[in-house]
Protein backbone atom coordinates (compact mmCIF):
# COMPACT_ATOMS: atom_id res chain seq x y z
CA UNK A 1 0.00 0.00 0.00
CA UNK A 2 1.36 3.40 -1.02
CA UNK A 3 0.82 6.06 1.65
CA UNK A 4 0.56 9.78 0.87
CA UNK A 5 0.77 12.71 3.30
CA UNK A 6 -0.13 16.37 3.07
CA UNK A 7 -0.75 18.99 5.74
CA UNK A 8 -1.94 22.53 6.31
CA UNK A 9 -4.48 24.75 8.07
CA UNK A 10 -7.41 24.06 5.72
CA UNK A 11 -9.33 26.76 7.57
CA UNK A 12 -11.90 27.76 4.94
CA UNK A 13 -12.12 25.02 2.34
CA UNK A 14 -12.07 26.07 -1.31
CA UNK A 15 -11.51 24.50 -4.72
CA UNK A 16 -7.73 24.77 -4.42
CA UNK A 17 -7.84 22.50 -1.37
CA UNK A 18 -10.06 19.98 -3.16
CA UNK A 19 -7.69 19.95 -6.13
CA UNK A 20 -4.78 19.30 -3.75
CA UNK A 21 -6.60 16.42 -2.05
CA UNK A 22 -7.61 14.88 -5.37
CA UNK A 23 -4.05 15.19 -6.71
CA UNK A 24 -2.51 13.72 -3.55
CA UNK A 25 -5.06 10.90 -3.40
CA UNK A 26 -4.19 9.89 -6.97
CA UNK A 27 -0.53 9.39 -5.99
CA UNK A 28 -1.22 6.43 -3.73
CA UNK A 29 -3.67 4.18 -1.94
CA UNK A 30 -4.15 6.15 1.28
CA UNK A 31 -4.10 9.89 1.95
CA UNK A 32 -3.41 11.15 5.47
CA UNK A 33 -3.93 14.86 6.14
CA UNK A 34 -2.23 16.69 9.01
CA UNK A 35 -3.95 19.77 10.42
CA UNK A 36 -2.38 22.65 12.30
CA UNK A 37 -3.91 23.09 15.76
CA UNK A 38 -5.79 26.30 16.48
CA UNK A 39 -2.85 27.69 18.47
CA UNK A 40 -0.42 26.95 15.63
CA UNK A 41 -2.71 28.61 13.07
CA UNK A 42 -3.01 31.68 15.32
CA UNK A 43 0.79 31.77 15.69
CA UNK A 44 1.39 31.41 11.95
CA UNK A 45 -1.53 33.45 10.55
CA UNK A 46 -2.35 36.00 13.25
CA UNK A 47 -4.93 36.70 15.95
CA UNK A 48 -7.99 36.50 13.69
CA UNK A 49 -7.28 32.95 12.62
CA UNK A 50 -8.39 30.25 12.44
CA UNK A 51 -11.91 31.08 11.39
CA UNK A 52 -12.99 27.47 12.03
CA UNK A 53 -11.88 25.46 15.06
CA UNK A 54 -9.74 22.35 14.80
CA UNK A 55 -12.77 20.18 15.57
CA UNK A 56 -14.81 21.82 12.81
CA UNK A 57 -11.94 21.61 10.33
CA UNK A 58 -11.46 17.91 11.13
CA UNK A 59 -15.19 17.29 10.71
CA UNK A 60 -15.18 18.94 7.28
CA UNK A 61 -12.13 16.99 6.09
CA UNK A 62 -13.67 13.69 7.23
CA UNK A 63 -16.46 14.26 4.69
CA UNK A 64 -14.05 14.47 1.73
CA UNK A 65 -13.84 11.27 -0.28
CA UNK A 66 -10.17 11.76 -1.20
CA UNK A 67 -9.01 11.68 2.45
CA UNK A 68 -8.53 8.43 4.36
CA UNK A 69 -7.29 9.78 7.69
CA UNK A 70 -6.73 13.01 9.60
CA UNK A 71 -4.42 13.93 12.44
CA UNK A 72 -3.16 17.20 13.91
CA UNK A 73 0.07 18.78 15.11
CA UNK A 74 1.01 21.76 17.28
CA UNK A 75 4.57 22.59 16.16
CA UNK A 76 7.18 21.80 13.52
CA UNK A 77 8.74 19.15 15.77
CA UNK A 78 5.31 17.66 16.45
CA UNK A 79 4.68 17.61 12.67
CA UNK A 80 7.99 15.86 12.08
CA UNK A 81 7.15 13.21 14.70
CA UNK A 82 3.71 12.56 13.20
CA UNK A 83 5.19 12.18 9.71
CA UNK A 84 7.89 9.85 11.06
CA UNK A 85 5.20 7.71 12.70
CA UNK A 86 3.04 7.62 9.55
CA UNK A 87 6.08 6.90 7.32
CA UNK A 88 4.56 8.07 4.03
CA UNK A 89 5.84 7.01 0.65
CA UNK A 90 5.01 10.49 -0.68
CA UNK A 91 4.71 13.92 0.92
CA UNK A 92 2.74 16.45 -1.14
CA UNK A 93 3.43 20.15 -0.56
CA UNK A 94 2.64 23.30 -2.47
CA UNK A 95 5.09 24.34 -5.17
CA UNK A 96 5.83 27.46 -3.12
CA UNK A 97 7.98 25.11 -0.97
CA UNK A 98 10.39 24.33 -3.82
CA UNK A 99 13.92 25.03 -2.67
CA UNK A 100 12.89 25.14 1.00
CA UNK A 101 13.15 22.55 3.75
CA UNK A 102 10.05 20.37 3.90
CA UNK A 103 9.41 19.20 7.46
CA UNK A 104 9.62 15.41 7.65
CA UNK A 105 10.93 14.91 4.12
CA UNK A 106 13.59 12.52 5.42
CA UNK A 107 10.83 10.08 6.42
CA UNK A 108 9.31 9.83 2.94
CA UNK A 109 10.59 8.21 -0.22
CA UNK A 110 9.53 11.18 -2.32
CA UNK A 111 8.38 14.81 -2.08
CA UNK A 112 5.95 15.92 -4.78
CA UNK A 113 5.14 19.58 -5.37
CA UNK A 114 1.59 20.62 -6.18
CA UNK A 115 1.08 23.68 -8.36
CA UNK A 116 -1.63 25.99 -7.06
CA UNK A 117 -4.84 25.88 -9.08
CA UNK A 118 -6.03 29.33 -9.99
CA UNK A 119 -5.76 32.05 -7.37
CA UNK A 120 -7.70 30.25 -4.64
CA UNK A 121 -6.64 31.37 -1.18
CA UNK A 122 -8.24 31.38 2.25
CA UNK A 123 -6.66 34.79 2.90
CA UNK A 124 -8.23 36.15 -0.30
CA UNK A 125 -11.63 34.79 0.74
CA UNK A 126 -11.35 36.39 4.18
CA UNK A 127 -10.28 39.69 2.61
CA UNK A 128 -13.20 39.61 0.16
CA UNK A 129 -10.99 39.19 -2.92
CA UNK A 130 -12.52 37.08 -5.66
CA UNK A 131 -10.92 33.81 -6.76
Amino acid sequence: MKKVWTNGCFDILHRGHMELFRFANNLGDELMVGLDTDSKVKEDKGEGRPINTLGDRMFMLQAIKYINGITYFDSASDLENVIKLYAPDVIVVGSDWKGKTVVGEQYAKEVVFFDRVGDYSTTNIINGDSN
